[in-house]
């Protein structure tokens, strides 16, 4: 036998103990056992969503009856009136919820029919009753029937209501949208799923890029089905974490900094073969980045370099960047001197050839960075001795390194030794995971350079070695050394003719012969 419905004083005042005894639980918590807290969270749940169900039941009945067309005012401002909570969100699900159940007042009476409990806004209206849809899973079900309803054949919608408030319910109205294709693939009219996608095409795009304050550069960029599933397959396994097993380095780069930098990969390989294609090499491709930094800045990692050319115009980069993506395939170098004069325009700064890049595969097999086994067709060829610094683009300064560890090893500054035979492990190329490595291999090519220097080639030093030669000195030691410097005057260790470049080291042999006459 069903128990007599309670009066409504009778509710009133229990709901009104159950607001008190709310209060201040916080106080009394310290008292309750693990498992009772657990019990409490549930009972509490429970009772939250009844007084969500019960704001949509209130307000209904206030359509019903015309209170709020009474009041002057619309369903949204009468809850944001009376339930003071919601006008920090929430009162909108509620408004719309209730006036679609009566249909803006004119369905839900109480001796009425009410509504068909097998159409989709039965299953609305008696999931929200008895507490099970929140307004807002309710109103967001609402707009997707909406959206799917032309697109439906008739049989189907009460199936389609029904799968997409189970979905909702155990996974939130999110996951609603993500099931559009597939319903319109089971339960569309003909040619429907075909017909969305189509027209998904002209809403895809990829804005323009915006920088925030100089910093990260932010995109807006929204794809079909069909460019976000090659967006995937393109980036998705260069973007899983990448542990180093021999170093016990784990990847510790966050979800979106691995797939950005998996983007950026991919477009990098695509410029490059652009590139390489072009009529003039690079520096004539359309996909080659063009930059101008000051060669100061360039060779003491200073200052900053800028993009020019493209949409990416005034873009800065500082030097060390530059001096990591100098080893790869699409960057032309506008170098300056200290006056601002170009020092160097349109010297491709990947000047590893094809042939070399393959060698490569074959002599290091995949990126020679300790523990590391991505394909050499990851790989850039990376400059041992920097670019910036006077290195060499030959076989034997060069090393094979993925993205991820070509990044490592400029931050870290490592250096590695290149061996014409492998090792005992079968290295080429062995790796010093030192921090600054690199830099304590400079500082001693320099102090090696040092010893063995002559004196500075100054006005004076000349005519004592010209006094020395027009006498009988017979110490062919300073014609060695006259020799020596004639051949440094030309062309210095970095490949730089000093005639053309006397801010390089001096000035040229003939202007210190002609001061001395």
């Amino acid at each position: 036998m069903e128990q007599p419905t309670a009066p409504l004083g009778e509710r009133r005042s229990e709901i009104e103990g159950a607001v008190g005894a709310l209060t201040g639980l916080g106080e009394v918590l310290h008292q309750a056992s693990g498992a009772e807290l657990a019990e409490l969270m549930g009972i509490i749940d429970g009772l939250a969503a009844q007084a969500a169900a019960a704001r949509v039941t209130i307000t209904a009945e206030a359509l019903t009856r015309g209170e709020i067309a009474a009041s002057g005012t619309n369903a949204r401002t009468w809850v944001r009136d009376h339930a003071p909570s919601l006008r920090q969100g929430g009162a909108g699900h509620v408004a719309s919820v209730a006036a679609a159940i009566t249909g803006g007042g004119a369905l839900w009476h109480p001796d009425g029919p009410g509504l068909d409990p097998d159409s989709p806004l039965g299953m609305l209206s008696a999931g929200v009753t008895d507490g099970t849809v929140t307004p807002m899973l309710a109103a967001a079900a609402m707009r997707e029937l909406e959206r799917l309803d032309p697109h439906l054949r008739d049989e189907a919608k009460p199936t389609v209501a029904r799968s997409l408030l189970d979905l909702g319910i155990r996974w939130g109205p999110s996951t609603m949208r993500r099931l559009r294709p597939r319903l319109l693939a089971e339960y569309g009219h003909p040619g429907e799923l075909d017909d969305l996608q189509q027209r998904l095409a002209g809403a895809a795009r990829l804005s323009a890029p915006f920088v925030e304050s100089g910093d990260l550069t932010e995109y807006q960029l929204l794809m079909t089905p069909e460019q976000a599933t090659v967006l995937e397959a393109a980036i998705g396994r260069l973007s899983a974490p990448a542990p180093d097993d021999e170093t016990g380095e784990r990847d510790l780069r966050p979800a979106g900094q691995r797939r950005v930098e998996a983007l950026t990969e991919v477009c990098r390989r695509s410029s490059s073969i652009d590139a390489a294609a072009a009529p003039d090499g690079a520096a004539g491709a359309a996909a080659a980045v063009h930059v101008t930094i000051a060669l100061s800045d360039l060779e003491g990692r200073t200052g900053c370099g800028e993009v020019m050319g493209s949409t990416a115009t005034g873009t800065v980069l500082s030097p060390e960047t530059l001096r990591r993506i100098t080893c790869e395939a699409d960057l032309v170098p506008h170098v300056l001197g200290t006056e601002g004069e170009l020092l160097d325009l349109g010297r491709v700064a990947r000047l590893f050839t094809r042939a070399q890049r393959r060698r490569l595969w074959r002599r290091d097999g995949c990126c020679t960075y300790p523990g590391c086994d991505a394909p050499p067709a990851w790989a850039q060829a990376h400059h041992v001795r920097h670019w910036a610094d006077g290195g060499l683009t030959d076989i034997d300064n060069a090393a094979l390194l993925c993205q991820r560890h070509h990044t490592v090893v400029h931050q870290r500054r490592l250096m590695a030794e290149v061996l014409h035979v492998p090792d005992e492990e079968g290295r080429h190329v062995v790796w010093d995971l030192g921090v600054g490595s690199y830099d304590r291999h400079l500082e001693r090519l320099r102090a090696e350079a040092a010893a063995h220097d002559p004196p500075p080639l100054t006005p004076e030093r000349v005519q004592e070695l010209l006094a020395a030669i027009g006498g009988d000195d017979p110490d062919e030691s300073r014609w060695a050394e006259i020799e020596l410097w004639a051949a440094r005057c030309e062309t210095d260790d970095d490949g730089w003719d000093r005639a053309d470049h006397p801010e390089r080291g001096g000035p040229p042999m003939a202007s210190l012969f002609d001061e001395v006459a």
